[in-house]
């Protein structure tokens, strides 16, 4: 059966053995380690994780289709969930600790991500080893103060270490996208800032950022009825703009928007 990849599901596979390999190689899988990976497509990455022999490998994978033949491809040596992975509590897949893969599709990469970093239940994984559109990629890994940096690289920041292991030319995958990938590696930091609810850093960010090229007075108006307070208990410049506050920054806000009962 011929499977071709649909638009709109954001469908791309990863087709060379060698950028296949660095991918699996990039994490230690072992007999006691488990795997998960999103959107598995017609299996090349997962035969090279089998080859590692994980002691157990879960897929989400959303196209029935696809799902038919990693079936017959492999059959009991995976465990299939035909969901789509926005809709999936992968916290409760396994008891254990999980290696996550992914080749995700581009077009909801960023909202697999900030679902995975936003669920409270952070002691589900080890590592993410994860495919972005290069231009994605580069916003994640973005520092503060250059013209990438925004939203998806402060909350990031947040709970994660974040790696840049490789560029992947297009010509890797089919169809060839019109765009180069970057494979990032998400470790979890030891030393976490709490928030009652990460909805608000989210708040935070987005006001801010809806208003990038204004100065940061406007979005302080708008979120704190004591906008003088909170300027200077940061020490912060009103001139500045959003792009010019560090992530820790952003943090401190949101736990000061928490205090008011958010």
């Amino acid at each position: 059966m011929k499977i071709k990849a649909k638009k709109s599901l954001g469908q791309n596979f990863l087709i060379d053995k060698n950028t296949l390999q660095k991918i699996v190689d990039v994490e230690n899988i072992i007999n006691t380690s488990s795997v998960l990976e999103v959107g598995a497509g017609t299996g090349n990455l997962t035969e090279f994780i089998l080859e590692k022999k994980p002691k157990k490998i879960f897929i989400i994978e959303k196209d029935e289709k696809l799902v038919k033949k990693l079936e017959e491809k492999f059959g009991k040596k995976i465990e299939i969930i035909n969901k789509d992975v926005l809709d999936v509590s992968e916290h409760l897949i396994s008891p254990e600790k999980l290696i996550v893969y992914g080749n995700l599709p581009y077009n909801i990469s960023t909202q697999i991500l900030s679902k995975w970093i936003t669920n409270n239940k952070n002691n589900w994984y080890i590592s993410f080893v994860l495919m972005f559109q290069k231009e994605v990629a580069d916003r994640i890994l973005a520092k503060v103060n250059s013209k990438n940096y925004g939203r998806i690289s402060i909350l990031s920041n947040w709970k994660l270490n974040v790696k840049k292991v490789v560029d992947i030319n297009s010509s890797c995958f089919m169809p060839r996208p019109r765009v180069q990938s970057t494979l990032l590696k998400f470790t979890p930091k030891q030393k976490v800032i709490t928030l009652k609810n990460s909805k608000n850093l989210e708040i935070i960010t987005r006001i801010f950022f809806n208003q990038r090229r204004k100065k940061i007075k406007k979005p302080l108006n708008q979120l704190f009825k004591n906008p003088d307070k909170i300027i200077e208990k940061f020490k912060l410049n009103i001139n500045l703009r959003p792009q010019n506050l560090a992530p820790e920054v952003y943090y401190g806000l949101a736990q000061e928007y928490e205090n008011l009962g958010n």
